[in-house]
């Protein structure tokens, strides 16, 4: 990446192009320097420190001719805010990896990074350095950090008698996938079928983590389990079960699916159960919280699911099909 970039759009030196990549990035008084340097400065919270990383991969996670640069760049940053929603942090500050393959323009990057800016911005999260390197497909790696307020959300949290909830829909995305994968085919009503396919692969596109739902969750005494969809309701909330060490019992018709998902499913769930990238919020509250209050405090709609039992089985009731795990990042996609 040490040619100069042309008319043609080819890639700059790394430093130049880091240079015009930071250009726009507006940064909060929390940090004292910014990209530039060999480190960022930012100031030190007063409580409990969050800090995640995650990657999406082309042919992995995304295909570019899929959506916009601009969407892609969004998404990368929404999966990790997602996981400080998971535990009802604030986001602060993230460092950016770009892996870059022969064939990306830098006027690629730059919408990229014009769609990462401004989620951020919307976020109030401070893009304050990362790296670029070579690789042989493209890869966005963001490395995050959040403040805790008062409570912080945990995977091992959640006991016997706790009832099980989830914000939105899910299998959205899953399909949304499907769709433009050229893996999915519909039957019925075209001009449903088109509607309801624009929705879905939309939700997959451009997810949007719960940190407003997240945070007023963690306020809640005692705090809930909690974690986001992003293997699927079966897979995620496995990893709660196994750090909590107790079982679930999943009321299969109750799981929220919209519109769109009914028109092209019915009522398979498959999908809603093991499908991922959706980004909502499973949770183990203790119980006396109803669906109506619950959607009020978080302002997204919540649908109680099951609840979690003594023992370690994850017991599916009303499943009209054999149901598999859920996404698995080392095991290509069906």
């Amino acid at each position: 990446m040490r040619k100069r970039a042309g008319a043609s759009g080819k890639l700059s030196s790394e430093f130049e192009l880091i240079a015009r990549l930071s250009a726009g990035i507006s940064l909060s008084r929390r940090t004292i320097l910014g990209a530039g340097d060999d480190c960022a400065i930012v100031s030190r919270p007063r409580g409990q420190v969050l800090f995640t990383i995650d990657s999406i991969v082309e042919k992995v996670h995304f295909d570019l001719r899929w959506g916009t640069p601009q969407a892609l760049g969004a998404r990368a940053l929404a999966v990790n805010l997602s996981d400080i929603a998971a535990m009802g942090g604030r986001p602060t500050a993230c460092v950016v990896n770009l892996g870059v393959r022969e064939g990306i323009t830098s006027r690629t990057l730059e919408r990229i990074y014009s769609g990462l800016r401004d989620a951020a911005r919307e976020a109030a999260t401070d893009i304050v350095g990362g790296n670029i390197t070579r690789a042989r497909e493209l890869s966005i790696t963001i490395a995050i950090l959040g403040e805790a307020g008062r409570g912080v959300m945990r995977r091992d949290a959640a006991r016997p008698g706790d009832e099980i909830f989830v914000t939105g829909t899910l299998g959205d995305a899953a399909l949304g996938w499907r769709i433009l994968a050229g893996k999915l085919k519909t039957r019925g009503d075209a001009k449903k079928n088109r509607a309801s396919e624009k929705y879905l692969v939309e939700r997959f596109l451009s997810p949007h983590a719960r940190l407003y739902a997240g945070q007023r969750l963690a306020a809640l005494r005692p705090a809930p389990a909690a974690i986001d969809v992003s293997d699927g309701l079966m897979q995620d909330l496995g990893h709660i079960l196994e750090q909590s060490g107790v079982g679930a019992e999943i009321d299969a018709p109750r799981i929220p699916v919209s519109p769109a998902y009914l028109t092209l499913m019915g009522g398979d769930m498959v999908h809603a159960l093991t499908g991922g990238e959706d980004y909502e919020l499973i949770f183990c509250a203790r119980p006396g919280h109803s669906e109506a209050e619950l959607s009020r405090r978080l302002r997204v709609a919540v649908r109680r699911i099951g609840r979690i039992v003594r023992g370690k089985r994850l017991n599916v009731i009303g499943a009209n099909a054999p149901i598999a795990a859920g996404w698995d990042q080392l095991r290509s996609r069906g």
